[in-house]
């Protein structure tokens, strides 16, 4: 589930935050997003972040989760302080590790079920 969310920000963030917003000048950041949308990825933020808390505790993957939210705060300290030209690198960098750290945690959770 929340491999597929990670999918989804990268879409919304090339969507948002893509080349032509940027060629523009406009910055997507002081538009907003719509109710539901915001509702949807507030919700869903709040999901993953409890269960990497969760996860903390669990015998296995503490590694790839200490990397999801350290990778997560440090993505999101940057983002605040960075120009609109490189808000999408960095969303399409942090995003990559932490898809990177997801499909690492799924081939541990696969090689405990055999």
């Amino acid at each position: 589930m929340f491999f597929a969310f990670e999918l989804w920000q990268l879409v919304i963030a090339e969507r948002y935050v893509g080349l032509k917003q940027i060629a523009r000048g406009t910055d997507p950041r002081e538009l907003g997003l719509g109710e539901v949308t915001a509702a949807v990825w507030s919700l869903t933020l709040m999901a993953y972040w409890g269960w990497m808390l969760l996860m903390l505790f669990q015998p296995w993957g503490q590694l790839q989760v200490l990397i999801l939210i350290g990778v997560s705060g440090l993505g999101f300290a940057i983002r605040r302080g960075c120009g609109l030209k490189w808000l999408l690198v960095i969303l399409t960098f942090e995003g990559s590790i932490r898809i990177g750290m997801l499909l690492s945690l799924c081939v541990l959770a696969w090689r405990r079920l055999l």
